[in-house]
């Protein structure tokens, strides 16, 4: 196997985006997930945030009914900036969120078939390339970000890439786990993938996080897979038929991971990032202190 046969540059990036975001109802009844903010910024943004820093060039958001204002987001503000200008205040907030003119394509997921089916919509847009994904639930903080620390992995080893992050064992059966090989720093060959295992039964402790770099071909194998667990097509079972064929790894990240997919995880971001911002930090810092008094 001629594993330069699997180091094409990484240039695009998947957003999967179509979710209901039930979870935090009645706040997404009208407000997509993706869209609330972890201080002053939307979720999705730091998703794009940490894929520019890596080095991605072109973004593809695989949206659903009622997701249009994810990409009125990255989209230029005409009259939001005129009366900014006109009253002499700053546009640099607004910077991040332009995405450059034919850079954002959106793709739709009619039907909610899972994460695996997700991805596979946007296979016209990939093409042959490789590319990576993000779940912008899952916020990836740290510096450098995720997605970069994976990239410069890549172009070492080439093929296919996740994340990765160690947890207590007792953990472990609420997340797919990894099957450890040979591991080289915080690069870990991968041999195999578990979905929520029992505790006794894991083959590690490493736990497959929200970040992904993965060949083309993974699309060929996603478009014959039948469904699988919750009666979805799951890109767990098409990445685990990768394995052996071309070249897997995994990164384990150099950062915090929070789980904004839930209520406490979204609390948790928002207060870390607010702790560790220069503008704000010894503040939040205090207020905690009293609320826990």
């Amino acid at each position: 196997m001629n594993d330069t046969n699997f180091r094409k540059p990484v240039r695009k990036a998947v957003f999967p985006v179509a979710g209901l975001g039930t979870r935090f109802l009645p706040a997404t009844k009208a407000i997509p997930k993706e869209l609330l903010p972890v201080v002053d910024r939307p979720l999705i943004q730091y998703a794009v945030d940490e894929a520019r820093e890596a080095g991605i060039e072109e973004f593809v958001f695989v949206t659903g009914r009622g997701k249009t204002a994810i990409v009125e987001h990255f989209d230029t503000a005409f009259e939001l900036e005129a009366t900014m200008t006109g009253r002499g205040k700053s546009l640099d907030p607004l910077h991040p969120t332009r995405i450059q003119p034919g850079n954002l394509v959106t793709v739709r997921q009619q039907v909610p078939l899972g994460l695996g089916h997700a991805i596979w919509c946007a296979r016209s847009v990939i093409g042959d390339e490789p590319f990576a994904i993000f779940l912008p639930d899952e916020l990836m903080y740290g510096s450098p970000g995720c997605m970069a620390q994976m990239v410069e992995a890549y172009n070492e080893v080439g093929g296919n890439l996740i994340s990765v992050l160690e947890v207590p064992e007792a953990e472990v059966s609420s997340y797919g786990v990894i099957a450890p090989g040979e591991v080289r720093g915080n690069l870990t060959e991968v041999k195999g993938l578990v979905e929520k295992p029992k505790v006794e039964d894991a083959p590690s402790n490493k736990i497959v996080s929200g970040r992904y770099i993965l060949q083309p071909e993974i699309m060929g194998l996603l478009e014959t897979q039948g469904k699988g667990a919750g009666g979805e097509i799951q890109l767990t079972d098409a990445m685990a038929k990768l394995i052996g064929t071309q070249p897997f790894h995994a990164v384990t990240f150099n950062g915090q991971r929070f789980d904004c997919g839930s209520k406490v995880g979204f609390v948790e971001a928002t207060l870390a990032v607010a702790l560790d911002r220069e503008d704000m930090g010894e503040e939040i810092r205090a207020m905690a202190k009293r609320l826990l008094a």
